[in-house]
């Protein structure tokens, strides 16, 4: 193998992690816009359900704002989980990308 193949091979390695690293990078940008979002409204959530609990003139009617609250912070729980795992599979498929044209030399093959 000649110097020249292998400085080809170094800069197409270098020129992939680059590529990879900054589509990585992105991800995780989308992954921790997504979360500050999230905290957001569960603060937004936390107090209207708080004022809506002082607001109550029985027990029962607190009793039921909480088990409202506890549904739906439940609810968005479960939404927010999902969405995280979409996105952080999403970033690792993107991130992968630069490597599949040099995995595929080296007799790998990848999902499609």
């Amino acid at each position: 193998m000649k110097f020249d193949n292998f400085q080809t091979f170094g800069k197409e390695g270098f020129e992939a992690f680059t590529a990879s690293a900054t589509a990585f990078n992105k991800g995780f940008q989308a992954i921790a816009q997504e979360s500050a979002e999230f905290a957001r409204k569960s603060v937004t959530l936390s107090g209207a359900t708080a004022e809506k609990a002082l607001a109550a003139r029985s027990f029962e009617r607190v009793v039921e704002v909480q088990q409202g609250y506890a549904k739906e912070a439940y609810e968005a729980a479960l939404a927010q989980a999902n969405k995280l795992g979409e996105l952080y599979a999403e970033a690792a498929k993107e991130a992968y990308k630069p490597y599949e044209a040099s995995m595929a030399a080296f007799g790998f093959k990848t999902a499609a």
